[in-house]
């Protein structure tokens, strides 16, 4: 299995694009046009200690990030956390402003609201081919915020620096969330789509039996088969039909437990095991915390 090199400060991030040692030890903005990948991480795997945000210009014949017909093709961004591992292919944009990178370490934001409130951001979970594709407006918002964190490290830190640029962060993840639902808005049809293909999927997964052998069907389960991340796939349901991919299944298994309960004189158990749940216990919660009453007082009603 190939080796994963752990880079986890500013000054590590700067070192493998070859750059001078950053302002900032907490904090920085990598230009694409004046840094380059040293050749020994290219085709590695990489962890990060620390969240990227990169926005890389897209040019002609570059379709990268799974971009379909009805998206922005002027950016594309990606999102990473710390813990993440990447790999470099090594690709060189033929962009005059190939694109930035913001990176900040956990420690930056560790005493402030955005430490409590970052992991609502779902899209620093997304896959790689999950990218938000921007408009050249929408860049040149990003683009202004980004101007100005560089520019507040860039300058004499004085006891106001932080919140500035812990403030402008929050703001760009916050237009970020804004983009990403424009996306999820013009991808519609796209979207109607995949949940009829999910929803095939937890029709077939009972059909197969393999609730039997590997249990209730789970959210990393559907978007794998779906070739998406689960965070992607529920985030998409929800803008879809304000459930997420966990309410969609726990509806679907209380529809087949109540049409089991009425047509079968099965146990509870026996109900709650063929479906696939581990625990009895656990199946008779989740039916009364969707009907209101447990699959007993169900049965006895109807």
């Amino acid at each position: 299995m190939q080796e994963i090199v752990h880079i986890e400060s500013i000054s590590d991030m700067h070192d493998v694009f070859g750059l001078i040692k950053p302002k900032h030890p907490l904090v920085s903005v990598i230009r694409f046009k004046d840094a380059d990948i040293r050749s020994e991480y290219h085709h590695i795997r990489c962890s990060f200690g620390m969240y990227c945000i990169t926005l890389k210009n897209e040019t002609e014949g570059s379709m990268g990030y799974g971009r379909n017909s009805y998206d922005f093709n002027e950016g594309s961004m990606l999102f990473i956390k710390p813990g993440q591992v990447l790999s470099y292919d090594g690709h060189q944009s033929s962009a005059e402003d190939p694109g930035w990178a913001l990176l900040f370490h956990p420690d930056l934001i560790r005493k402030s609201g955005l430490s409590k409130s970052i992991d609502n951001y779902s899209f620093f979970s997304y896959d790689i081919t999950e990218a938000l594709h921007i408009s050249d407006e929408e860049k040149q918002s990003l683009n202004e915020l980004v101007t100005k964190i560089e520019k507040e490290y860039h300058q004499l830190i004085d006891r106001h620096s932080q919140k500035l640029i812990i403030s402008n962060i929050e703001l760009l993840l916050d237009y970020c969330t804004r983009y990403y639902d424009r996306q999820f808005y013009t991808r519609t049809n796209l979207n109607k789509d995949v949940l009829a293909k999910f929803e095939n999927l937890l029709k077939d997964y009972y059909t197969d039996e393999n609730q039997l052998r590997i249990g209730i069907p789970t959210v990393d389960y559907c978007g794998k088969e779906l070739h998406m991340s689960s965070k992607y796939l529920s985030d998409l349901l929800k803008k879809e039909t304000g459930k997420s991919a966990k309410n969609h299944i726990d509806d679907f298994l209380i529809n087949k437990a109540k049409n089991r309960l009425l047509r079968s004189s099965e146990s509870v158990s026996e109900i709650a095991f063929a479906l696939g749940y581990e625990y009895s216990q656990h199946f008779s919660k989740t039916f009364k915390a969707k009907t209101g009453i447990s699959p007993s007082e169900y049965r006895s009603l109807n």
